[in-house]
């Protein structure tokens, strides 16, 4: 069983892909951490993010970095999310995350493209989602526990501008796939949401069956 969670930054949708993974008892893949190895590769070579050659020339990094807790910090998520707009760096991706998706038993995969592009034919589609205040607000937490100093006004406006790049690009835009279904995790506490995700997995499994 292949299961896609999707969303934009801050929606829950990491949380809730470990929970459901944990549940099922799958092996996980947070794709985002990808794209932050290859920001954190690019920053420690003194990279453009912006030049693509310079991000593409990034992604051959030593998959010990997806463990680097460095990986989690804000500056290295604003660089991923340049990063990640460059079509050949998607390409160079790709088929990491499809070998992934592709195991024997299954997986669960949580990102911005994995229903659409990634695991197209997963049986089970969430997209996850919460408005940007309460993302912020999410966000803001995280960072200030990690001691950052960075104002809830910057995030907001991070945040904003994050959703603005991923949903504009050319290659594989954050966007639901049309048979995913909808998470609105805005009032949710965090069992709540992890129970109606799994509400919602098993309704899917359900439909696959028949």
């Amino acid at each position: 069983m292949i299961i896609a969670v999707d969303g934009p930054a801050a929606s829950g949708k990491g949380t809730i892909a470990r929970a459901l993974a944990r549940h099922y008892g799958l092996p996980h893949l947070d794709t985002g951490l990808l794209y932050r190895a290859v920001a954190a590769t690019l920053l420690d070579h003194g990279l453009d993010p912006e030049i693509e050659a310079d991000a593409v020339a990034s992604c051959d990094f030593d998959e010990r970095l997806l463990a680097d807790d460095r990986l989690k910090d804000d500056g290295v998520g604003k660089t991923a999310s340049i990063v990640s707009a460059h079509p050949l760096v998607r390409a160079s991706l790709l088929q990491r995350q499809k070998r992934f998706a592709a195991q024997p038993g299954g997986a669960v995969l949580d990102g911005r493209d994995i229903g659409t592009v990634i695991a197209p034919d997963a049986q089970a589609k969430l997209f996850v989602k919460a408005t940007p205040m309460i993302r912020a607000r999410r966000r803001h937490a995280e960072l200030k526990g990690r001691g950052s100093n960075v104002s809830f006004d910057q995030v907001l406006a991070d945040i904003r501008t994050r959703d603005e790049r991923d949903s504009s690009r050319s290659q594989a835009p954050l966007k639901a796939a049309e048979d995913a279904v909808l998470l609105d995790t805005s009032f949710l506490s965090i069992d709540a949401a992890v129970e109606r995700a799994v509400q919602i997995v098993e309704r899917a499994v359900a439909r696959h069956r028949l």
